[in-house]
């Protein structure tokens, strides 16, 4: 269970203050439907991190043990580096769309996610942890825990987000799991 707990904990962390955490505020503001939208959100970070995270697990049967741990502890250390950065949508990266707010949010949603910090700790996170569904399922509850309210409360609760804490919080975690894959190795 600590495959479930470790990706939960880790990605709601670092989605605060992401871009597909206001991606899921500009969704809510412009269709106010949170069911759809929060469906949307679950489809598209299962289908996102199912790939990314199959992606990590394949990559362990051709490299090494000491090869992966070292990959391990690098991603989380960059990943910990780019959790400080703060995210912002492109004017215009999300356009109006003529489908409803399912499809448009599980479109938006998979195709931001792509190369997110979120989706490259479920790759890291699928490597050094197993059974894979376990990754998979605790980085989609990680991302509902982050992304849910925001849809739900949409603006006012977004505006109270401590986003500069929490992407320091974001930072010292995955810090913290570089020197703890680095010192003990990796699990298993």
């Amino acid at each position: 269970m600590d495959a479930l707990y470790i990706s939960t904990f880790a990605v709601a962390i670092a989605e605060i203050g992401d871009k597909t955490q206001l991606l899921a505020l500009m969704l809510a503001a412009r269709y106010r439907k949170p069911w759809p939208i929060i469906a949307g959100i679950l489809v598209a970070t299962l289908a996102n991190h199912g790939l990314a995270g199959w992606i990590g697990a394949w990559v362990t049967e051709f490299v090494s043990p000491e090869v992966l741990r070292w990959a391990v502890v690098l991603s989380f250390a960059a990943v910990a580096a780019w959790a400080l950065v703060p995210d912002k949508l492109e004017d215009g990266e999300v356009k109006a769309s003529r489908f409803g707010a399912f499809l448009a949010t599980t479109i938006a949603f998979f195709i931001v996610e792509i190369g997110d910090k979120t989706q490259v700790a479920t790759v890291v996170l699928a490597a050094q942890y197993s059974p894979l569904w376990q990754v998979v399922a605790g980085t989609t509850l990680g991302m509902a825990i982050a992304n849910v309210p925001v849809v739900l409360l949409g603006a006012k609760f977004a505006a109270k987000l401590p986003l500069k804490a929490a992407r320091w919080a974001a930072a010292a975690l995955f810090a913290a799991l570089a020197l703890w894959v680095a010192l003990r190795g990796l699990p298993g």
